[in-house]
């Protein structure tokens, strides 16, 4: 890597949900300047290929280094771009990004950095739908890597008493495949088994799919990292329509 004078720049970017409309200009702008593209391997592949760029590619679970390699390079005097799926910010490597700058080189705080927002999974479902998220809601990881499982249920516990609609993130993998059955063992022992729930499968993607169900009915074998998980709180409705998916809003009106 050659040493240059310039003040680079750092770019955390969402490339949202899937397909390549719900890039913002702002980010595809900030993709293009990049000279080098640094993310999950996945996210990487769905960059546009620009002339002169480099691109590095890394496997999963290792964000805190991919975050410090970003930051050598910005600090190095590049335009550095650092892509997550859906937002950057949720559940994503902005805060993995910021993680590093807290606990490493000094110099790294003086670095030009912007998050760009992106389109969420569950923003993106949520349109799809109708208007899921039209009342509080709250937004959780059933991964446990980072946090004990102990620590998530007492939140979806929590969140079913409280009546928030709730998004799951991470809700199953080839290494966790039961904590999808376990959040839902909870929450049928909580919640109204006529509950709406709503599998969004691949959103924004050719291979989309939607499973509209109740909690009783719901089978969450059919879950995995492509789905996000939606429970609907009380105010949650359906409104039926002739050969078409039922739209799912919740009322604006406290139960």
């Amino acid at each position: 890597m050659t040493q240059t004078n310039r003040r680079g720049r750092l770019s955390i970017v969402g490339l949202g949900p899937g397909d390549a409309r719900f890039l913002t200009s702002e980010a595809q702008q900030a993709l293009c300047a990049a000279r080098y593209i640094v993310g999950y391997a996945p996210y990487v592949a769905r960059v546009p290929e620009t002339p002169g760029q480099t691109r590095l590619a890394s496997d999963n679970r290792v964000e805190i280094a991919r975050a410090q390699e970003a930051l050598r390079l910005a600090a190095s005097g590049y335009e550095v771009a650092v892509v997550s799926g859906g937002d950057p910010g949720i559940f994503a490597m902005a805060a993995a990004v910021f993680e590093a700058i807290d606990n490493g080189d000094p110099a790294w705080r003086d670095l030009d950095i912007e998050v760009l927002p992106g389109i969420s999974a569950m923003q993106a479902a949520a349109a799809r739908l109708g208007a899921p998220l039209g009342h509080d809601f709250c937004v959780i990881s059933l991964s446990d890597n980072l946090k004990p499982w102990e620590t998530i249920a007492n939140r979806l516990e929590l969140a079913a008493r409280a009546d928030f609609v709730m998004a799951f993130y991470n809700p199953a993998s080839r290494a966790r495949p039961q904590r999808i059955h376990d959040a839902f063992a909870l929450l049928r022992r909580e919640l109204p088994q006529d509950r709406i729930v709503v599998f969004a499968k691949s959103v924004g993607r050719a291979e989309e799919q939607f499973i509209i169900t109740t909690l009783g009915e719901a089978d969450p074998s059919v879950v995995d990292m492509s789905t996000l998980v939606l429970i609907g709180a009380s105010g949650a409705k359906l409104v039926p329509r002739d050969g078409a998916r039922p739209f799912v809003y919740t009322s604006r009106k406290a139960p």
